[in-house]
Order: structure tokens, then sequence, then C-alpha cells
């Protein structure tokens, strides 16, 4: 059900890919299935996936469907729907847009490069309007949703910042990634959902529904101490050592619950004890990578 988000993901893995290997004749053999990808999204397919015609956004939702990576349901209650226009959702667009036009031009596609570009920037002037709320001094998780625009303070608006091509306007970086670290930020990785808010639970206990419910509502994910550090490097560039520091207790999570992996996610409060999977892939690959970019 990751129908809104995992071909968006995949640009962004496919780019990590092609700059750690220089494999350019894969990237070449799969281009034309990655132009169908974007012109896909632009049509609209399921689930209420595709961009506004007016505002050049990505859109999603529909009834009864989990259709971002906060995916919780049980039987026919899907917890965090976020159906209208996800923050991490079109920041990873931009980024599959910006992409896009690079590849373009490297295949020497001009035409193609700069109608990609064009979609990019009048999405990026949309994003950057619509989206920063100045009242908080952070992002919207969702805009245009079901009850209007949702001011939760969650991980998702990092993306924002984090992705090489980051769709929010550079001067906001400094309050993103303060707000984020002031409120989400915990030892162990990112809370789902700032301590304030009124659904926020500090706890991932009880039977498969308590559990659930708790999921995404303030629990926190470890993988997520990944794009924070991107972000915050962005941020303070000559801070590595800094940055290192963040990792050392997951570093020494080691030794807690899976031997020698990372679980996959903590309570969001102390003592944070680790919950869900014992040894998580993507807790672990993310911990590494800056683990390696922090040297």
């Amino acid at each position: 059900y990751h129908t809104a988000d995992a071909t968006l993901w995949f640009f962004h893995a496919l780019d990590r890919y092609v700059a750690m290997t220089g494999d350019r004749e894969t990237l070449a053999r799969i281009l034309p299935k990655l132009r169908e990808i974007i012109a896909a999204h632009e049509r609209g397919t399921r689930f209420g996936i595709g961009v506004d015609p007016a505002d050049g956004l990505l859109r999603q939702g529909a009834e009864g469907y989990q259709l971002t990576w906060m995916d919780a349901k049980v039987d026919d209650w899907v917890v965090t729907p976020r159906r209208g226009k996800a923050v991490e959702i079109n920041a990873l667009w931009y980024q599959a847009l910006r992409l896009m036009e690079e590849w373009l031009h490297d295949a020497g596609d001009t035409e193609g490069a700069a109608a990609m570009g064009g979609k990019a920037a009048r999405m990026r002037e949309s994003f950057n309007a619509r989206f920063w709320n100045a009242r908080t001094g952070h992002l919207f998780d969702i805009v245009d949703g079901e009850h209007g625009d949702d001011t939760a303070c969650r991980p998702n608006q990092i993306f924002a910042v984090s992705l090489r091509h980051a769709v929010l306007d550079p001067e906001k970086w400094p309050a993103v990634v303060g707000v984020v670290r002031d409120r989400l930020l915990t030892p162990y990785g990112l809370r789902s959902l700032s301590a304030d808010h009124p659904d926020y639970k500090p706890r991932y206990f009880g039977d498969l529904r308590a559990r659930d419910a708790a999921y995404h509502q303030g629990t926190v994910w470890a993988w997520l101490i990944g794009p924070f550090i991107d972000a915050w490097l962005k941020v303070h560039p000559g801070d590595r050592t800094g940055a290192r520091q963040l990792l050392e207790p997951l570093v020494e999570h080691l030794n807690d619950a899976g031997l020698c992996s990372i679980s996959e996610i903590f309570d969001a409060e102390a003592p944070f004890h680790p919950r869900g999977c014992i040894a998580q892939a993507w807790s672990v690959a993310e911990v590494l990578r800056c683990w390696k970019k922090t040297i």
C-alpha cells in the first residue's frame, strides 16, 4: 500500500546507486520507464494519486487505504490516513523531477530536461507558498487535506531539507531543523509526532490495536536519524563531530536487543525502550551510511 511514495523513493535510491557505482548504463536502460512513472503521476493513477494541475503538487488519498510510510491499519481503521498533499511525498516528487532533469540532460534530451525543470520550478514555488506555517515556524504535514491543513509537527518535514534536491527555500532550513531537533529528536531517532499533540502516545505496548495506535503517533523511528543528519549537515556543514555524536547511542544499542543490530522503533520517552523488530534493515543502513558520512 505504499503506492503514493514507493516509486518516488526509488528515484532517490537510484540517485545514490549511480553516485556510488557510476553505473550509468543501467540508468540509460531504465530511463524510458522513469519517464513513464513521471507521466503516470501527472495523469493520475489509483487511490487518488496524481498531480494537482492547479499548483503542480502531488496529492493522494482513498478511503480505507494507508498510502504513505505511516501505514498502520487495524481492520478498517487507518490510523494516520494523511489524505491530501503530504509534505515528504512532495519533497520526493520535487527530487524526482530534478533528477529526471539531470538524467535527461546527460542523455542529450535538452528539450525533455527543460520540461522537467519547468515542472520542478513550478511545484517548488507552490510548495514554499503552501507548506510553510508561519504561525508554528515549521512545515504543515498535509495541505489540502480532509480537514484542511494539518499543523501536526512530524518528522516528514525533514525531507524538504535533507534530500539532495531540497524543495524548501534555504532560508527556512534552520527553522525546520531546529524544530525537529527540539521537539522530535531523541537519542535513538526521531519521534513520529511531537509530545504536545493530542494524539501523542509515549509508549508502544499492549495488544495489536494499541500498538498500531502508537506506531506513528510518537513512537521513535531509528531510520529517521539518517535524514536528520543529512539536514543537520546542510545547516551546520562543519559539524561532523556533532553529527557523529547523534549516532553514538544507536551504536551502544547494538548490544541491547538484537545483538549487533538496531531495532525498528523505540518508545518516545525515557528510557526509550526498544520495540518492534529487533533487527531492522533500514535502521542499520541509515546508521552505517551516516557513520561513513561523518568520518
